[in-house]
């Protein structure tokens, strides 16, 4: 089963150039800087907060 999901978001034109071109330099395409981000985010949040743990009652609430 796929586990992928899809978001969509709204950003200022010169915004997302300006992300591109941090994309570009750092040798990921957009949607991989993204994931490096959202990433480097879970990890400070855990390392601040102790892991989190995913169960079938979080899993709902966030979907």
């Amino acid at each position: 089963m796929n586990n992928q999901k899809h978001i969509s978001i709204r950003i200022d034109a010169d915004v997302l150039k300006k992300f591109h071109y941090v994309s570009k330099y750092n040798g990921r395409s957009a949607s991989g800087q993204i994931m490096y981000l959202i990433n480097q985010c879970i990890r400070d949040f855990e390392k601040e907060q102790g892991k989190i743990e995913l169960d079938e009652s979080n899993e709902k609430e966030l979907q």
